[in-house]
């Protein structure tokens, strides 16, 4: 069966990558429309960064504030890869951004969510239990509570259980760097884990590659203290 195969009504895999920005309602029209145009070229640089291209992509969803990823199971897009990379980049991309922009209301940030499994689509996009609790986890209280005081971090990352479980036990990600909440979505009680990723200077991370020449999709992830 070929990657893109479908059965009609039938569930596919996709790594689930969303990201919401930080009080969105307050800011007036145009400085969100800019936002918007910013938010999408700083994730398309950060997918490109991390070696993410479109044949690995489903087409970005637009929620108003937030953009819904889902990325096709490859073997060359680990889950280690979105947290290793994509995410730092990203975290990197929006802390030189805020640093770069004059005007108050066009600095960003950003919580993020990532989580995967099972999703439908019809002919109006994806939906499913999967993206409810994802999206649940990404507007959850706990998590807008912890960017709210942590006022150096540009981003706050989100990760399933599922996803804390797969890689923590196996040691590719340092469960200390991490706390936990509950939400509930679809009658049951879901936990997600809060993160505040370090990321590199784009300099110091362009040198970086430039030694090592490939990044290592599979790398284990380095430890991350909480700010």
């Amino acid at each position: 069966m070929e990657l893109d195969s479908r059965l009609p009504g039938g569930p596919v895999h996709r790594l689930i990558f969303a990201v919401d920005i930080e009080g969105s309602t307050a800011r007036a029209n145009p400085a969100m429309g800019e936002l918007r145009r910013i938010l999408y070229e700083l994730l398309d640089r950060a997918l490109e960064g991390a070696g993410i291209g479109s044949r690995h992509l489903e087409p970005f969803t637009d929620r108003g504030d937030s953009v819904l990823i889902l990325i096709k199971p490859h073997d060359d897009v680990p889950k280690t890869l979105v947290l290793g990379q994509l995410v730092p980049i990203l975290t990197a991309l929006l802390a030189e951004h805020n640093a770069s922009v004059a005007r108050p209301e066009l600095r960003m940030r950003l919580r993020a969510v990532v989580h995967a499994g099972e999703v439908y689509e019809d002919n109006k996009g994806f939906y499913g239990d999967n993206l409810d609790i994802a999206f649940r986890l990404l507007e959850a209280q706990p998590l807008k509570k912890a960017l709210r005081k942590a006022a150096a971090s540009p981003l706050a990352l989100v990760v399933s259980e599922e996803i804390f479980n797969g890689l923590g036990q196996q040691g590719y990600i340092d469960g200390a760097s991490f706390e936990s909440f509950q939400v509930r979505a679809s009658g049951r009680i879901y936990r997600g884990w809060v993160h505040f990723p370090v990321f590199e200077p784009t300099a110091q991370r362009q040198n970086n590659q430039d030694l090592t020449r490939v990044p290592v999709p599979g790398a284990v992830l380095s430890p991350v203290g909480r700010p």
